[in-house]
């Protein structure tokens, strides 16, 4: 099967305002972005798949401008993803177990998986994303070969499908292309190899990685296609030896790359890792070149103080994923004081658990409530921030997740009005989304200027959940 990579229908390759393409409007009751703002009757107005004016407190609106009730703010950016997951939610919760029993089933699931079934589920996973707000997504991607560890006749056909999913569900992409070589560290620090459904997530090594993910063909800024850029992936210090790590650096420099890893989720990987090289995850890293501003520490849930001073005074993005860290079990990370130590905070659903951004933020704040027994460590504002702005950067899309003109025209509207919100004033409007709203209650989200989700229907996936659940019985079954 061959996977086209094109952008969505009506997305501007170039991604900029184009003579000849049509301006839109909308006038938004309320909105909202780190660099706006909270203000009134905001008009925003789009050509060619960007913002062309942002206009507080409008009296001159278009006849034509789509109203927007509730609070508009930048589409949400989901900086971590693994959409086969999607598959196991209820499945995993009928017994008791550990981060490491939940792996194995997952395992299974990836052993199932070929390109025409990752193209359905991704799709349809991704267009629950989109109802959720989710303009933009970082797929952190592993699943590379069939189930033997043979290469499909395209070494990224996989790749290409999660790509093609993105394109039918509406939403950006920023494929992380996982560099996955061994099989874990043992409690004495051995790295073991590769064996059973690890076999089709590996390359030979990191300069076969590297050759598989130029084969994306990315253009000299990892542009893959008008929705689609490129980034790279270091699984973690228990899948990449550190002489292999400098390869996957090099090549995401090569690009101006994100590139993303697992760090310290969990205390048996510390001490594995302390064990083989007397060095923390966050340090080993280091010593690899890969942390940095363009880099993203996942989860980071059990670091020393000195791996935040690490972190944080590198300006290395933490991406923390609430809702799976207390589904596997994980523990809390310290969000507050990598963020005041210089770490820029993103959010992403993972394991999809569930898929809901404000469930996300939000719980990095009440985590930090149970872990301190005290209340206000974050402002709506800032967790607001992690889910757009900050997620954007740390995804390659630093054009997205603000209200100004030239940037992306890229927003979601979440009611004011629904069972969780009613009563919501317009001077805490933010305060009642951050810390009261669903996902549920996302009315309408707009991607490079046109709409994907109106009146809380998907425009391109007609029925969203027989998507899911043909999608996922044809992996389960």
């Amino acid at each position: 099967m061959s996977i086209p990579v094109s952008g969505p229908a009506g997305w501007p390759e170039s991604g900029q305002p184009e003579s000849g393409q049509p301006q839109r409007a909308w006038l938004a009751e309320l909105a909202w972005s780190p660099a706006l703002g909270l203000r009134t009757d905001v008009l925003l107005e789009a050509a060619g798949g960007r913002l062309t004016a942002v206009v507080p407190d409008a009296d001159q609106v278009p006849a034509a401008a789509t109203r927007l009730p509730g609070l508009t703010m930048p589409g949400l950016a989901n900086a971590h993803s693994h959409a086969f997951h999607r598959a196991l939610r209820g499945v995993t919760q009928s017994a008791r177990g550990t981060f490491w029993t939940w792996r194995e089933r997952m395992y299974e699931v990836a052993d199932r998986l070929d390109p025409d079934s990752y193209l359905a589920l991704a799709t349809a996973v991704y267009a629950e994303m989109t109802l959720a707000g989710v303009s933009c997504v970082g797929e952190f991607h592993y699943l590379h070969h069939d189930p033997g560890g043979a290469r499909y006749s395209d070494p990224n056909q996989m790749g290409r499908s999660l790509i093609e999913a993105a394109r039918r569900a509406g939403l950006r992409i920023t494929l992380l292309d996982t560099c996955y070589l061994s099989g874990g560290l043992a409690a004495d620090g051995r790295q073991q190899p590769l064996e059973g459904a690890q076999l089709r997530f590996g390359d030979a090594d990191a300069a076969d990685w590297a050759a598989r993910a130029t084969a994306l063909a990315p253009n000299s800024v990892g542009q893959l296609a008008a929705h689609a850029r490129v980034g790279a992936a270091i699984h973690s210090v228990r899948a990449v030896p550190p002489d292999q790590m400098h390869e996957v650096v090099a090549w995401t420099q090569n690009y101006g790359a994100p590139l993303h890893a697992h760090v310290s989720e969990q205390v048996a990987e510390n001490r594995a890792c302390i064990a083989a090289h007397r060095a923390t995850p966050a340090e080993v890293l280091s010593q690899a070149g890969a942390i940095g501003p363009r880099s993203t520490a996942v989860h980071a849930t059990h670091l020393s103080g000195s791996d935040i001073e690490l972190l944080g005074g590198s300006r290395c993005h933490a991406c923390f994923c609430p809702t799976t860290e207390a589904d596997l079990a994980d523990g809390i990370g310290p969000a507050r004081s990598l963020a005041d130590a210089g770490s820029p905070l993103t959010l992403g659903s993972d394991s999809h658990a569930v898929i809901d951004l404000l469930e996300e933020a939000r719980r990095v704040e009440l985590g930090e409530r149970l872990v301190t027994q005290e209340r206000g460590h974050f402002t709506a504002f800032e967790l607001a921030a992690a889910a757009t702005v900050s997620g954007h950067a740390s995804l390659g899309w630093p054009e997205a997740g603000e209200f100004v003109p030239s940037a992306l025209a890229d927003f979601c509207t979440v009611a004011l009005d629904s069972p969780r919100t009613a009563g919501a004033t317009a001077a805490t409007a933010l305060e009642s989304v951050i810390f009261g709203a669903s996902a549920a209650d996302v009315r309408h989200l707009v991607v490079a200027g046109r709409e994907v989700v109106a009146d809380g229907r998907h425009v391109l996936v007609p029925d969203v959940p027989a998507a899911l659940s043909a999608a996922i019985a044809a992996v389960l079954h």
